[in-house]
């Protein structure tokens, strides 16, 4: 009796212990999964579905770019960038390939001025994601259809979903207040 005890014990416990270390992993990826949200996904499928290599390099990122601290924008530079965004999305109408190359470097100059690493495309984008993470893929959308054989309705969308990641820099500063979103009107460019 007493032996039959013990192992329901030692079962028990073995059984607890594989549910905590379970969860533990599990809780990782639905951190990280909630962290990255689309960017998770995205990186996953890079992986091809290594969901183990996809934290590993999410995890280094948080690593790398986690205690960045965003600096604030002055009201001016908030102007100027907005005005500079305004022109972007004015221009698509009469050279969608220019507005693409002045809303990617206006996301490279305004991610920079936020604190954002000054170097290669990769790595800012990697630490926008770690903080914006549900905005990075337009400024990547918008950087690979200026380079590429996007089509105008590609390169529209790109600009609105780069839209997002814009405003979350923007809006960062001594206010701390959201600006409105504004979008592009098919064929028309709206300020």
């Amino acid at each position: 009796m007493t032996t039959a005890i013990i192992i329901i014990a030692v079962v028990a416990v073995a059984a607890i212990a594989a549910f905590l270390l379970l969860r533990g992993r599990q809780g990782g990826g639905r951190g990280l999964r909630g962290r990255f949200g689309p960017e998770y996904d995205r990186v996953v499928a890079r992986h091809g579905g290594d969901t183990a290599a996809a934290e590993r390099e999410l995890g280094d990122r948080v690593k790398r770019h986690g205690r960045l601290d965003e600096r604030p924008l002055t009201e001016e530079a908030r102007a100027r960038y907005a005005a500079r965004w305004a022109s972007a999305q004015e221009l698509f109408v009469e050279s969608p390939e220019r507005a693409l190359g002045e809303a990617d470097a206006l996301l490279a100059d305004l991610s920079r001025e936020r604190g954002f690493p000054d170097g290669d495309f990769q790595d800012r984008t990697d630490a926008l994601s770690v903080h914006h993470a549900a905005h990075v893929d337009g400024y990547r959308r918008v950087h690979a259809a200026r380079r590429g054989d996007a089509s105008t309705e590609e390169m529209r969308e790109a600009l609105i979903e780069a839209r997002g990641l814009f405003d979350g820099l923007l809006a960062g500063g001594p206010s701390g207040r959201e600006h409105g979103n504004r979008h592009l009107v098919k064929g028309r460019g709206t300020s």
